[in-house]
């Protein structure tokens, strides 16, 4: 076992991030529409999280962490539902909102083997996150503070650690905001899902990976996402989560 210091963690990714950004600066192009160079320091947070294990940990402490990437044996079987089906859930609530309201979106371009193929890289991409957001820092703080404060936490070091390379990819301050209060609010049903699902941190990556397939199929590539529904939909999923937390854990239950 090793005793996890979030805080130090949280530190050494941004120093970590800094190549990147600057990466971002000097490549303009995109490799995906919405994803510049710079989003490329996903590999950021398991990166410094293998490092302050590899230095606190015993031997074989690392190779214990990284297997947790790879413990999906944990999930119950709801935790697969809510993994794979929360976000293009919200997704396509967001698209009824938005028609409602009279958007104009386009026919979705639904191609099986692009989502396929979206899904496998936004999964490694996910775990190179989730390992370090869930499988480092969130234990040490939910132990500290409970879901609301600690998702809060680790949400609010996320959003700040994505605001450059948002900057970089044209985003607008409004939009910056928007997706901010979504960001925060789908970290606190992560963290609601590992506390919830086993402490699997494949759990936590398979939801992110999902967040982005879901995004880049809005309808054609991220085309018409909307920040704005979208924040308004995950407050209202976090804030079920928050209340299902404090209901299962009543003084009087036993």
């Amino acid at each position: 076992m090793i005793q996890a210091d979030p805080y130090r963690f949280f530190a050494l990714v941004f120093a970590l991030s800094l190549p990147f950004w600057g990466f971002g600066l000097l490549i303009p192009e995109e490799m995906l529409p919405g994803l510049p160079v710079s989003a490329l320091m996903v590999v950021v947070p398991s990166t410094a999280a293998a490092i302050l294990v590899w230095r606190d940990g015993t031997p074989g402490a690392l190779r214990s962490f990284l297997l947790r990437s790879l413990d999906w044996r944990a999930m119950p079987s709801w935790a697969w539902l809510v993994a794979l089906g929360t976000m293009p859930l919200v997704m396509a609530l967001s698209a009824a909102w938005l028609v409602v309201t009279g958007a104009d979106l386009p026919a979705s371009q639904f191609d099986l083997l692009q989502i396929l193929v979206l899904l496998g890289v936004f999964i490694l991409a996910a775990t190179a996150e989730e390992l370090g957001w869930s499988g480092y820092a969130s234990d040490p703080l939910l132990a500290r503070h409970g879901l609301l404060a600690a998702g809060t936490i680790i949400g609010l070091v996320t959003v700040a650690w994505h605001v450059i390379p948002l900057l970089q990819a044209g985003r607008t301050w409004e939009w910056i905001a928007w997706w901010s209060l979504g960001a925060i609010a789908r970290r606190l049903i992560i963290l609601w899902l590992y506390m919830r699902g086993g402490r699997s941190v494949f759990a936590t990556s398979l939801f992110h990976a999902m967040s982005n397939v879901a995004w880049m199929s809005f309808p054609v590539m991220g085309s018409h996402y909307d920040p704005a529904s979208v924040a308004v939909i995950l407050i209202g999923a976090a804030a079920l989560c928050f209340i299902q937390d404090r209901i299962g854990h009543r003084p009087d239950q036993t």
